[in-house]
């Protein structure tokens, strides 16, 4: 799709997601949503209404650009991201002194049928570290210790992936980890955690010592997205039939079973590092799923 805009919202759209990248440190992955939301809906003003001045746009050009999604088949989900994109840029054209309000006051978002995070039963993962076997050389080692961590701390698959030996502190049993926006964080480990990890870093191949990340391949290499993404859909298959298995299952089941045995839901937001609230939860709704479960099986009259 060509990008039609002036000149002037071409530097606006540099400078915002500059600020972004430097201020923000959001992500790459992140910066490019913004970047694409942005230039199509600069791309479709041109294209309807020829150009307009930042200053001139209203609700009533965001809510066609919208209507036009909607008929396209644009799912909730990703319509309200691209109107959170807008807020954002809008937001920040205030505080730079370009605009004097806003067009985004009256737009409301879509409603999202909320969907309960899916999650691997307790039964099952106590069949995947208690009877699934894993190869005995470096491959094997580092997939057991792939699904270790992200059951037992529901890091992000780009945390596990950047986590560096010096993250380990193993005199308070802890990994400190850096999450979105670089935001560190402290995810408690039990001692038998802790000791695997420190197996794992002591066992490295000569070759591989001296790396600073705690996972490496056989060949030294820092592991990519799609080898963690494969290990974890692997074992996973061999224990649960849920239609998705991936590391941010493991994430979902973490939390789950944190919430199914009482840890309190803020303790649970900060060991997941949501910046709110609301993102946790979610998962207060899977434990009460349980309960209902729990009531329809063991009740009388239920």
């Amino acid at each position: 799709m060509a990008v039609f805009m002036s000149l002037t919202q071409y530097s606006h759209i540099q400078a915002f997601l500059d600020y972004l990248r430097f201020e923000k440190r959001y992500s790459q992955h992140t910066l490019i949503s913004y970047q694409n939301d942005l230039e199509q809906f600069f791309s479709f003003l041109y294209a309807q209404f020829n150009e307009v001045a930042l200053e001139q746009i209203t609700a009533v050009y965001i809510r066609s650009w919208l209507a036009e999604l909607k008929t396209d088949n644009i799912s909730a989900k990703t319509i309200n991201r691209k109107i959170s994109s807008l807020k954002s840029f809008f937001k920040f054209l205030m505080k730079q002194g370009v605009i004097k309000q806003t067009p985004m006051t009256t737009v409301v978002s879509p409603k999202i049928n909320k969907r309960l995070p899916s999650f691997v039963e307790e039964k099952n993962t106590n069949t995947l570290f208690t009877y699934v076997e894993f190869g005995d050389d470096w491959k094997g080692k580092t997939e057991q210790l792939i699904l270790s961590l992200f059951y037992n701390t529901g890091m992000r698959l780009s945390e596990l992936i950047n986590l560096k030996e010096k993250q380990v502190d193993e005199d308070y049993s802890q990994l400190k980890v850096l999450g979105k926006g670089n935001k560190e964080r402290i995810i408690p480990v039990s001692k038998e955690l802790l000791k695997e990890i420190k197996n794992y870093m002591a066992q490295k191949p000569v070759k591989l010592k001296g790396v600073a990340e705690v996972f490496v391949n056989e060949k030294g290499k820092s592991l990519y997205p799609k080898y963690v993404y494969n290990t974890v859909k692997k074992y996973l298959g061999m224990v649960t039939t849920l239609k998705k298995k991936s590391p941010h299952i493991l994430r979902h089941t973490f939390a789950t079973h944190l919430m199914n045995n009482g840890a309190d839901l803020n303790a649970v937001k900060e060991l997941l590092g949501h910046s709110s609230l609301a993102a946790t939860q979610v998962y207060t709704h899977n434990t009460i799923e349980k309960l209902k479960d729990v009531h329809k099986k063991a009740h009388p009259k239920a």
